[in-house]
C-alpha cells in the first residue's frame, strides 16, 4: 500500500479566537504548516511531537493510557489544535508522541472533516458537504 503523507497547517485555536476578539495581534497566534504527516489509519486521533506542541503552546487536556506497538503506556493529551487540511477546518485533541517521532493524521479528525483515503490513487479525497451526497448525518 505504501505511505500517504499529506501537508498539514495546526493552529492554536485560543490564539485565534484571542485574536478575532482583539486581545493579541494577529501575528502572535502560533501556527504551524508540516509538509509530511503520516495519514495513519491505525491512529486515532492527532499525533504530534512534544517539540510542535510546546511551538504551539496547546495546553495539557489529561493523560490517558494507550495502546501501542510496544504495549500500554501512558500518553498526555492536549486541546484545541485547529488543523486545516485540502481546505476543511476542525478543533482537535492531540496526543503527544514520545521521543519526537513523526506527527501522524488519525481517523477521528479525517472522518470529521469528510476526508477519505483513495488507497488506489494513494491521494486523500474530500466527500461532498453539500445535496443529498454529504458526507454528514443524523440518524
Amino acid at each position: 500500500m505504501g505511505k500517504m503523507l499529506t501537508p498539514l497547517t495546526i493552529t492554536n485555536r485560543i490564539d485565534q479566537a484571542n485574536a478575532e476578539d482583539g486581545r493579541i495581534p494577529a501575528d502572535q497566534v502560533r501556527s504551524v504548516t508540516l509538509d509530511r504527516v503520516l495519514v495513519d489509519t491505525g491512529a486515532t486521533t492527532l499525533c504530534l511531537p512534544a517539540a510542535i506542541i510546546a511551538t504551539l503552546g496547546l495546553k495539557l487536556l489529561k493523560s490517558v493510557d494507550v495502546a501501542t506497538a510496544n504495549g500500554f503506556s501512558q500518553a498526555r493529551i492536549f486541546q484545541d489544535a485547529r488543523i486545516n487540511l485540502l481546505g476543511r477546518e476542525g478543533t482537535f485533541e492531540c496526543l503527544e508522541l514520545p521521543g519526537g517521532r513523526d506527527p501522524l493524521l488519525g481517523v477521528i479528525p479525517l472522518e470529521a472533516l469528510g476526508i477519505e483515503l483513495d488507497l488506489q490513487r494513494q491521494t486523500l479525497k474530500v466527500l461532498p458537504e453539500a445535496s443529498m451526497d454529504t458526507y454528514l448525518s443524523i440518524l
